[in-house]
């Protein structure tokens, strides 16, 4: 990962006025170290959200081209000790996965039930037991004209989802690493373990996004 010793609440400062909880899991956050592919890196936190929020923003590149991204995304940790109504519990994480496709898969009626449950079948195959899961999946096509009418038509997938981890000090990295594993599927990158014969990846385009 590269450097994320970013600001560790929003609104609520840091050092040890942090609750011990959230400082436990933006540690968590920080040791952990997904695929190669992945290049994680802190962002601003949002400040309206809750009283501490840890952001991370990520890319994945493609393996025979380091200069071409396959997908992006934000991960937020948000907290707040008192707890909020619509989380039912004291975390909630917040997402956004894009990444380009091939037409013929962007047409699928089937794309966004199965990108969905990519990000929950993740989450329980790492074991991070989550709560209140919310989401949409959205494609969207752009055609060029004029001046841009060389440009091939895009076709895109925008995965925006939140969920609340359980437990009063979730395991985090588990999470992180839940969300990092639907990014590679959404990029085409093959597990990195196993044949992958349960697991369809989107063939992306290969070329400058």
């Amino acid at each position: 990962m590269e450097e994320t010793s970013g600001t560790q609440g929003s609104g609520g400062g840091g050092g040890d006025s942090v609750p011990p909880p959230f400082r436990a899991a933006v540690a968590a956050l920080n040791e952990t170290r997904p695929r190669p592919e992945i290049r994680l890196a802190t962002l601003p936190p949002p400040r309206r959200l809750a009283p501490y929020s840890f952001a991370l923003e990520a890319a994945v590149a493609d393996p025979d081209d380091a200069d071409t991204e396959l997908a992006d995304g934000r991960f937020v940790l948000l907290h707040d000790p008192q707890g909020q109504e619509s989380w039912h519990g004291t975390f909630r994480v917040v997402t956004l996965v894009r990444a380009e496709l091939e037409p013929e898969i962007a047409g699928d009626p089937l794309l966004p039930e199965v990108t969905w449950t990519w990000l929950t079948g993740a989450l329980e195959a790492r074991g991070a037991g989550y709560g209140e899961p919310s989401g949409t999946v959205t494609r969207s096509s752009s055609a060029f004209f004029g001046g841009l009418a060389e440009r091939a038509a895009e076709e895109l997938l925008e995965i925006r989802a939140s969920w609340t981890p359980e437990g009063s000090t979730p395991d985090a990295a588990a999470h992180l690493t839940a969300w990092c594993e639907l990014l590679c599927q959404c990029a085409g990158l093959p597990p990195e373990t196993g044949d992958g014969s349960s697991v369809v990846q989107l063939p992306q385009r290969r070329g400058p996004r």
